[in-house]
């Protein structure tokens, strides 16, 4: 099955992906045994809690066992390339996120396609991406931040889950839309860079929110801005990039935003897809 472009980068935002089935699978009732779902990026972040929360629920479903793998490294290339190249039988999934989608955009060579080696599956999950800071930096919105790190320059630093990566994109577009130099620091996945947040190790970082608002109600991280084009809607309190100086900033534009989906690979049997599609759809805790 051939997917636009455009319509193909939409259902990768969010959704799940399979490998393809053999032909011995065609005989048998999905699943019959435990089923591997890979996070291409470390635990503790928006993206593991999604995978977890839908492991979980499948596994109430199904009376079978779903195993989260943690697979992370090269901005999510790793657990990506691995379901690839998985055994086409279903029992193998990925949950997606925007990273593998950009690899092909951002790296010279990657090893899969996400256009012919996987088959969309499932929407799971969609986030906007946040900027925080820790509570102790001196400033307290976005428009405060450029103008102190224009007086100094070099200064600051900001995490994200990794090198091409939404977040990576999101804060080299800030960079460069209002001429400031916060140093990029990539770490493997959004937990490792919330945890130096807290720290004090690092003064900024782009994540999701789900992982992040618990501290922000201890006052142990601040929020400064929204990366979408209009405020989101679990958070109205916060004002967008774009309201804060730096007009036409929307990273929804990067695949929608933070979106994470569900694949397997692309030789999975029809049936399969249709079958694990119908399953997630049920469970995928989408917001």
């Amino acid at each position: 099955m051939n997917l636009p472009r455009r319509r193909f980068l939409h259902l990768a935002a969010g959704a799940a992906a399979l490998p393809a089935v053999s032909q011995i699978a065609r005989a048998q009732t999905y699943p019959t045994r435990p089923i591997a779902l890979v996070v291409p990026i470390a635990a503790g972040g928006a993206v593991d809690t999604a995978a977890r929360i839908v492991a979980e629920k499948l596994q109430e479903k199904l009376q079978q066992s779903v195993v989260v793998e943690n697979r992370p490294g090269a901005g999510s290339m790793i657990g990506t390339n691995f379901v690839a190249k998985a055994a086409p039988d279903g029992y193998t999934l990925l949950l997606m996120e925007p990273g593998a989608i950009l690899a092909k955009w951002l790296n010279k060579t990657v090893p899969f396609d996400v256009t012919s080696d996987f088959s969309p599956t499932a929407m799971v999950a969609n986030s906007p991406l946040v900027l925080f800071a820790h509570p102790s930096v001196p400033f307290h919105d976005l428009k405060e931040l450029i103008t102190y790190s224009k007086a100094n320059p070099r200064k600051l630093s900001v995490g994200t889950p990794g090198v091409g990566t939404p977040h990576h994109l999101a804060a080299a577009w800030l960079n460069t839309a209002v001429k400031i130099d916060i140093t990029h620091v990539p770490y493997r996945g959004a937990a490792p860079a919330l945890n130096d947040l807290l720290g004090g190790q690092i003064p900024l970082i782009w994540a999701s929110p789900v992982a992040v608002m618990p501290f922000v109600e201890q006052g142990k991280a601040k929020m400064l801005a929204v990366s979408t084009r209009q405020r989101d809607r679990m958070l109205p309190q916060v004002p967008t990039v774009s309201e804060s100086g730096v007009p036409g900033f929307d990273t929804a534009r990067q695949a929608d935003a933070d979106p994470d989906s569900l694949f397997p690979a692309r030789t999975t049997l029809p049936s399969q897809v249709d079958a694990c599609a119908a399953l997630v759809a049920g469970v995928a805790p989408q917001g």
